[in-house]
């Protein structure tokens, strides 16, 4: 049951990365713009096309690493999708940063994984045929649920909007990512996705108002803010490295539903750590009523979460 830890210890980073994520975007300090976050978490993700370097140590391509060898000459379609899967990657973290800013990561995290994936399950099955699983409704009225209460509890119109957005676009990314690895392979479909997000990323720097924006927000940010940045991004692809070998060991279904993990993990860091953790990164609040409310709604989502991936 190794990939079963894999997947339990790639949510527990995650947890921890979406902590790191609302500090960055709520301290002024660090890295206060969502955009230029956005912008360079993109950035730092398409780096992790080094790892197609690792593969060419003698016999580890043959365990499942990455290998140039698998890599072909891309055709219009996978051009195309591999610029979709950018696009919708960025506008997914902008949302999702801009919600980070005004709420704390046990409100925003659910309410985003929940909408994913509802919407991704919805998509599936008009684009890609994807059988409907026996228990999809009882998990899509769970998943609703938790959501309703959430953004009854503690959202605003503003952050609901933002959240929606954030998930719609998640979806879209993960619906574009499971069409390039069907149009060609997984080392083939992963390459030029990250080739994407590096053209994708530099080409904002073309329009003179956003490179103005990063440029201006670079030059503030502190080398703290600078290398917190970059240690959230490393450890946000070390978590989705875990997640993508759990699934290559394991049952792809089981390890989709330990996402509500995640937002069992935040809401323990904040009841344990809560008083220890700046309160740019939220999750500060010892109140019993507040803890209550989100391990109610954290709970009916995880639920929701592993009736639908049954």
């Amino acid at each position: 049951m190794t990939w079963l830890l894999l997947a339990t210890a790639g949510q527990f980073i995650n947890a921890i990365v979406a902590l790191m994520d609302k500090y960055i975007v709520s301290d002024d300090a660090a890295l206060p713009r969502p955009f230029v976050y956005a912008f360079y978490s993109c950035l730092v993700t398409s780096f992790w096309i080094v790892i197609y370097f690792i593969g060419f140590i003698p016999g580890l391509s043959d365990i499942g690493v990455p290998s140039f060898a698998n890599v072909q000459s891309p055709t219009i379609q996978v051009v195309g999708m591999s610029f979709l899967a950018a696009y919708t990657f960025f506008m997914a973290l902008v949302s999702m940063y801009d919600g980070l800013k005004s709420a704390d990561a046990s409100d925003v995290m659910p309410v985003v994984g929940a909408v994913a994936a509802i919407s991704s399950f919805g998509m599936s099955y008009m684009f890609l045929g994807t059988t409907l699983t026996p228990n999809f409704i009882w998990g899509i009225v769970l998943l609703a649920v938790g959501t309703l209460l959430v953004s009854q509890m503690r959202f605003t119109h503003s952050l609901v909007l933002h959240t929606i957005h954030s998930g719609l676009f998640f979806s879209l990314h993960y619906i574009t990512m499971k069409g390039l690895f069907l149009e060609t392979s997984f080392d083939d479909g992963f390459f030029w996705s990250r080739i994407g997000f590096i053209v994708f990323a530099l080409s904002l720097l073309l329009v003179p108002t956003y490179y103005e924006k990063i440029t201006e927000q670079t030059k503030k940010t502190t080398k703290k803010g600078g290398m917190l940045v970059l240690a959230a991004k490393l450890l946000a692809g070390v978590a989705a490295f875990m997640l993508l070998k759990a699934t290559d060991l394991g049952d792809v279904t089981v390890v989709q539903a330990l996402d509500g993990l995640k937002y069992v993990f935040i809401i323990l860091m904040g009841i344990v750590f809560g008083r220890f953790i700046p309160k740019a990164a939220g999750e500060n609040s010892n109140d019993a009523k507040t803890i209550v409310r989100k391990v109610l709604y954290v709970a009916i989502i995880s639920i929701g979460f592993i009736i639908l991936f049954r």
